[in-house]
């Protein structure tokens, strides 16, 4: 291939390696402490905030029929994240049990960044990650979820979301008028137990009892283990300490996410307990441009529901007439999320709009909210 090619392949991509930039300034703020720590989330959540204000939205949508040599770069930053997440948080660790310069206050502050970098950029990416076929790709998702201490959220996306999206056989998508703070402690319990029974089923559909060798979960939690060993050893119990409290971080990343993408959306019930096939309107999304960036296209939901194995440089957008739209990028709607009168006031309206557009044939919601669609089991 001519090198003009390949370098106008590698400009296209170069938008998406954005993330790369928030290692040099967590060592930064490392190195400096104090108020310096809050430049992590600023320099994730909020200047992408600034930046989806200042540069608009992308509506313009890729080939899809594009090939995987040509996707070389795009997928590059993906393969290449864990490796480098792993040197950032255990070098972390190493660096503030070492250092005087830092207090208890202080090491949570940097912590906090640690887990908004694994929890935005690496979960972010294990995502994309655990889509496809390639094993590189899906053992890199493994690791990369072991090190927030979330192994099973390969097997309750995988097996659970994807199939239960906008009923509530699906933990992680929120209910209408339900509050994140509600939705949180809910789903950590909810979607560890939907994940374990979707494999234990899988499982006995081929005669093997659920702690046959084959059960993801065995890998999950001996590489969860492998990382907590690690962090002991590395930073002793302060570090182990830190270890996890990044990770409860992610998580709360993770989580906030998946509140915003299906916050109220729900799929008809056909009766018998059948639903309509999943569709672009069940996922909110977004087409701020830098955002995006942030999050390699993760806004463009509805695409990813359709078609949960294309790259993210493929995934397509859609307009307000056949996808419901957010009204700005994730970061300012994960912060809002956490104001439950203030998501209220802003989505609930949205829901309802949503309602009538595409179901004005069914007139009692209640049902939908509550007793129509049974919990998981």
């Amino acid at each position: 291939m001519p090198p003009a090619t390949q370098v106008a392949k590698l400009q296209g991509a170069l938008p998406f390696w954005l993330s790369l930039a928030l290692i040099p300034l967590l060592a930064l703020v490392a190195t400096q402490g104090g108020w310096w720590l809050v430049l992590m989330p600023l320099g994730t959540w909020w200047l992408f905030a600034v930046l989806d204000a200042l540069i608009g939205l992308n509506l313009a949508n890729a080939d899809p029929e594009t090939s995987e040599d040509d996707l070389f770069w795009h997928r590059a930053i993906t393969l290449i994240w864990f490796p480098l997440q792993f040197c950032v948080i255990f070098g972390a660790i190493w660096y503030a049990q070492h250092t005087d310069h830092l207090g208890t206050i202080e090491k949570l502050g940097l912590f906090f960044g640690v887990g908004v970098l694994s929890g935005t950029i690496g979960i972010n990416y294990s995502h994309e990650l655990m889509h496809q076929k390639n094993p590189t790709e899906r053992t890199m998702a493994d690791l990369l979820l072991a090190s927030v201490l979330y192994g099973h959220f390969r097997s309750e996306h995988l097996l659970v979301h994807h199939r239960y999206v906008g009923t509530r056989r699906d933990p992680v998508t929120a209910r209408y008028n339900e509050g994140f703070h509600r939705f949180f402690p809910r789903v950590l319990r909810q979607s560890w137990v939907s994940a374990f029974r979707a494999e234990k089923a899988m499982l006995a559909r081929k005669g093997l009892a659920w702690h046959d060798t084959s059960n993801p979960f065995w890998r999950y939690w001996a590489m969860q283990g492998a990382m907590l060993l690690l962090a002991l050893a590395v930073g002793g119990i302060g570090g182990l300490l830190l270890f996890i409290f990044q990770a409860c971080i992610a998580i709360w990343q993770l989580e906030l996410t998946n509140y915003v993408e299906h916050y109220g959306l729900t799929r008809k019930h056909l009766g018998d307990g059948k639903y309509e096939n999943v569709q672009p309107r069940h996922s909110w999304n977004a087409a701020h441009k830098a955002s995006n960036w942030l999050l390699i296209n993760l806004q463009r939901h509805s695409d990813h529901h359709y078609k949960p194995n294309r790259r993210f440089p493929l995934l397509q957008t859609y307009a307000a007439a056949d996808a419901p739209q957010l009204p700005f990028g994730y970061p300012v709607m994960t912060a809002v999320a956490m104001i439950p009168p203030l998501w209220k006031r802003v989505m609930n309206p949205r829901v309802r709009r949503w309602r009538a557009m595409y179901y004005p044939e069914i007139t009692d919601w209640h049902p939908y909210n509550k007793a129509l669609n049974p919990p998981p089991r």
